[in-house]
């Protein structure tokens, strides 16, 4: 059963080499063919030679390629992975600090608010090339599976505007919180049944049962029992206390997608906590990925010397990406979560919307029952994000700067923070900032560059943020080697499951 999966943004270390990984421990899949893509010959060469180094050990037949040409990579592909990252680390950093003069403070800034709807201006238009591609020369029928985000966006995009080849967006997200809920419970996972539905990153637990039992309401007093998650989710249980349910994603994520919990400076700290970016670190996951990046160029040749990857069965890690191929080459059931059109789905949310919800995959390929209407206060919550998604979808797509502006101001902490000028005078300069990554806002950024020029503007402030942390140096790194390389895995957001 010789498959072709395409691997493009390759050079993103923790994705690609997990993603092989998990895909030759399936015993039909030992003779994959790989061809990985990278826009950074140089990331792509090491992480080629990483991967090549562990399918050599194991002596496998398994076949792996690495080129620039994208369309060599994409050729008769059957399976195509998107890790990318369109403006790498030097474009995030502007996702994270402009809205900062302007009070938007963010965590991760890479779903909603400023930095997401800026992260889907660069992307979408990336991505409906790779669509374009996929759909001239991989195999008919190929399937697209979008990990890049904003995913309810990128996915938004593609599915519309994607020249009809199938997109299904996967995120590990719903997969950490069942970990969480288990553990709050002190079940092992396996015995907690859930139904999780929603927006990625927004995905609410509305059944959480054990043998039968219902816990569902039961989980606001495990948290707020439990001694490590009632000090590091204070926010997300606080959502649980508001709105009866428990969301997806990190503390930090989650903050930064709702209007009430990082909008004052002073007010801050009482829900979130420092010991991990995760928890709500202003502009944590940038501090991460700078980190991870330098060390892993630091620590290259130990990654090399170290052991090589195995692949027996408990090897395999738990994203969906691997057991989404085994169904539908295999026949055996697969029951995940994933990104898809709604479709009537949830029967309370717009039909086109990108939901992140129940689905299973056999040989007939993935279908998606019906879950009903969300209840009403999660789904207010998400119609909210909704809008946002759909008018930064438009923005992306036409190159709108109207409706790129319409975004910003409907986006929940943006509006909480700022006002309608402020957010104007803000967009004009993520645009300039970025203009060399936002080819389809020729005609807007000259127009953003003279108001920003005519010296009327509105007074910002330089401004750290409200709980941030400095970024460590590789000398520094060194002192911890076990943190440093724990960092780097992290800047991938990804890992066993």
């Amino acid at each position: 059963m010789s498959i072709k999966i395409a691997v493009i943004g390759a050079g993103s270390i923790g994705f690609t080499r997990n993603m092989v990984r998990d895909i030759l421990c399936v015993p039909e899949f030992r003779d994959t063919r790989f061809a990985f893509t990278d826009i950074n010959e140089r990331n792509l060469r090491m992480v080629y030679d990483l991967c090549k180094r562990d399918i050599d050990s194991a002596g496998l037949p398994a076949k792996l390629i690495a080129t620039t040409d994208r369309g060599e990579a994409l050729k008769d592909a059957d399976y195509i992975y998107s890790f990318v990252r369109v403006g790498g680390l030097e474009a995030f950093k502007t996702d994270i600090d402009i809205p900062l003069k302007y009070n938007v403070d963010q965590c991760v800034g890479d779903t909603l608010a400023p930095g997401g709807i800026m992260y889907a201006q660069r992307t979408i238009p990336v991505l409906l090339e790779f669509c374009k591609d996929i759909s001239e020369v991989s195999a008919p029928g190929a399937l697209f599976l979008n990990y890049s985000n904003p995913m309810a966006m990128n996915t938004w995009a593609c599915n519309k505007y994607g020249y009809g080849v199938k997109c299904v967006g996967l995120c590990h997200g719903v997969m950490g919180g069942h970990f969480m809920i288990a553990n709050a419970f002190g079940l092992p996972r396996e015995e907690v049944d859930i139904i999780c539905a929603g927006i990625n990153h927004q995905t609410w637990y509305i059944s959480i049962k054990h043998k039968g039992e219902d816990l569902t309401g039961k989980l606001l007093e495990a948290f707020e029992k439990h001694p490590h998650y009632s000090q590091t989710e204070k926010l997300r249980i606080d959502m649980i206390r508001r709105f009866g349910y428990f969301s997806t994603e990190s503390n930090g994520h989650l903050s930064e997608y709702i209007p009430w919990y990082r909008k004052r400076p002073d007010d801050l700290l009482n829900w979130i906590d420092l010991g991990s970016w995760a928890n709500g670190e202003t502009g944590g996951y940038l501090r991460i990925c700078l980190e991870g990046r330098n060390w892993f160029e630091e620590d290259f040749p130990n990654w090399m010397k170290a052991d090589p990857y195995t692949f027996r069965p408990e090897d395999r890690g738990g994203e969906h990406g691997s057991y989404i191929l085994e169904a539908l080459e295999t026949g055996r059931t697969y029951r995940g979560h994933f990104n898809v059109v709604n479709r009537g789905c949830i029967t309370n949310f717009p039909a086109d919307a990108i939901v992140e919800v129940p689905g299973y995959v056999d040989g007939n390929g993935m279908s998606i029952p019906i879950v009903g209407d969300l209840p009403l206060g999660p789904a207010a919550v998400c119609s909210a994000s909704i809008s946002v998604q759909r008018l930064a979808v438009e923005a992306a797509v036409h190159g709108d700067d109207f409706l790129l502006r319409q975004a910003m101001m409907m986006d929940p902490l943006t509006g909480a923070v700022c006002n309608p000028p402020e957010i104007w005078q803000m967009t004009d300069e993520m645009l300039v900032a970025q203009e060399q990554w936002l080819p389809q806002y020729k005609k807007a950024i000259p127009n953003a560059k003279k108001r920003l020029a005519s010296g009327n503007l509105i007074p910002t402030r330089e401004y750290a943020g409200a709980a941030r942390k400095p970024v460590k140096t590789v000398e520094e790194m060194k002192r911890d080697r076990e943190a440093a390389a724990r960092s780097a895995a992290a800047a991938d957001k990804t890992g066993k499951t």
